[in-house]
């Protein structure tokens, strides 16, 4: 029984009639409730697994020039830091006309004859945005007779053109990236193209351009999916919730350096992880510590150490025995941890990360068993999953190549929340289902450096029979 239920569950009469002793004890449930409560209050995306954007409803309340962050190391200023060399534009490497300025009238004399002669010459690129960016072109397709044979041949369109659609393929291209990417709702869409070009489009020829493109990339989306299944390389996973007609469905994400796929569904089960990996998978799964994710057929595993981090962040705020020291220490490890592997990203000196690793581990060992003793409860949970699943926890410090945390996973999965943010989700299983593909085209283009609209335009030409090259989403290594 909780404490709550157990003043809900008895009457006024009844507590008139409880003796001292119970109601002191009815009273002490209710005291720890509250406190529970106001310590749930007190999480944020610091001291637990929640977002960032939760924290929105906090911050009014802090100090606007806080200086310190809650461990009290001094909070850098926004911008360049001391040191920081700057950059600075050295042109666009590309000149699209050249346009020659002359002195109109002397500021001394008020003549207005120049010598032909050129006293200097100042050079300055700019870009700028030209009066129609957007065009009409009206295509004549003609149909001739064959003056050997006879036959009449009609022209082939435009590679700009789909039959039948009167918006051209990179205009398409651009309307996918404009919701996509840009997460521009389909009323602004509508004016920026009309600001662009003076063109009145309406709302269902945009909501069928978006299916159409989404539609277009079912092979390479479908290709990257099976290549993961099959080649299995390091990958980060994560999830987020995604609103279907008012119902809560998950929207998956499987990422590295070089590709980042989406994967829509109706549950965070682990039958969607084995959907999207296999029932087992071969290479290294780094992840939150999701109870999904624990015991998975895997051949390693890195859980992310900013999550327990946050944990013990939080159990420093713990009111229970030595929980403020128990969470110090180990904050203090997991931060040393981060510097050290800053530190090996920068130098890639292997000899000295194993040494300061093989040093780390016998540390962190002596700690772990010196504390299991003394912790409370809810220090002694973190401890034992820390100590249960060590492997997984410090994985990388004898495998460098995987980070020590699942980041990447969240940061591609930063597009797609503001897009269920700005859009309310979605209205349609499938349209779900095709969000998942754009994005997937979308964060993988970017990682690859590659452009979105360029990747949009020639799936669209592909889906109506155009040769085109690279329509692939697997990374080239």
């Amino acid at each position: 029984m909780s404490q709550r239920t157990a003043k809900e569950d008895k009457s006024d009469e009844e507590l008139n009639q409880l003796s001292k002793e119970q109601l002191v004890e009815i009273i002490k449930a209710l005291q720890a409730e509250i406190a529970r409560l106001k310590q749930s209050l007190k999480l944020d995306s610091k001291t637990s697994s929640k977002p960032p954007s939760g924290d929105l409803l906090q911050k009014s309340e802090k100090k606007k020039q806080e200086t310190q962050s809650d461990s009290g190391e001094t909070k850098r200023k926004p911008g360049g830091q001391p040191g920081h060399e700057g950059k600075t534009r050295k042109g666009f490497g590309q000149v699209d006309r050249i346009e020659i300025l002359h002195p109109q009238i002397c500021p001394a004399c008020g003549g207005t004859n120049f010598k032909s002669d050129k006293a200097n010459v100042e050079v300055q690129q700019i870009a700028q945005l030209i009066a129609k960016p957007i065009e009409i072109v009206e295509y004549h397709r003609h149909r001739c007779q064959c003056a050997n044979c006879g036959v009449s041949v009609s022209a082939d369109w435009s590679d700009e053109i789909i039959p039948g659609q009167d918006l051209g393929v990179r205009l398409q291209a651009f309307i996918g990236w404009l919701g996509n990417y840009g997460h521009m709702p389909y009323g602004k869409i509508r004016e920026l193209l009309y600001e662009l070009g003076q063109i009145n489009i309406g709302e269902g020829t945009l909501v069928a351009t978006n299916q159409r493109v989404a539609t277009s990339l079912h092979t390479p989306y479908e290709q990257l999916g099976e290549w993961v299944k099959t080649e299995q390389p390091n990958v980060h996973v994560d999830e987020t919730p995604w609103t279907v007609k008012g119902v809560k469905e998950w929207l998956w994400v499987v990422a590295n350096q070089n590709f980042c796929l989406f994967h829509a569904a109706d549950t965070r089960s682990r039958a969607e992880l084995e959907h999207i990996l296999g029932r087992e998978y071969r290479g290294v799964l780094s992840s939150d510590d999701f109870s999904v994710y624990n015991g998975y057929a895997v051949e390693s595993q890195q859980k992310c150490l900013a999550h327990l981090r946050r944990h013990f962040l939080h159990l420093v705020q713990t009111p229970g025995r030595h929980n403020q020291q128990i969470g110090e220490v180990f904050v203090d490890l997991i931060d040393d941890a981060f510097g050290r592997y800053r530190d090996f990203q920068a130098s890639n000196d292997c000899q000295q990360y194993r040494d300061w690793a093989t040093q780390f581990q016998s540390q962190l060992k002596n700690t772990i068993s010196i504390w299991v003793s003394k912790a409370g409860a809810t220090a002694l949970n973190l401890l034992c999953k820390l100590r249960d699943k060590y492997d997984s926890w410090w994985y990388f410090l004898k495998h460098p190549e995987v980070p020590p945390d699942n980041n990447l996973a969240e940061r591609a999965l930063r597009l797609a929340v503001t897009k269920r943010k700005i859009s309310g989700g979605s209205r349609s299983f499938g349209r779900f289902k095709d969000t998942a593909s754009l994005l997937s085209v979308v964060q993988t283009c970017r990682f690859q450096k590659r452009s979105v609209i360029d990747f949009f335009a020639d799936a669209l030409r592909a889906s109506i029979g155009h040769q085109t090259t690279n329509l692939s989403l697997i990374p080239i290594f």
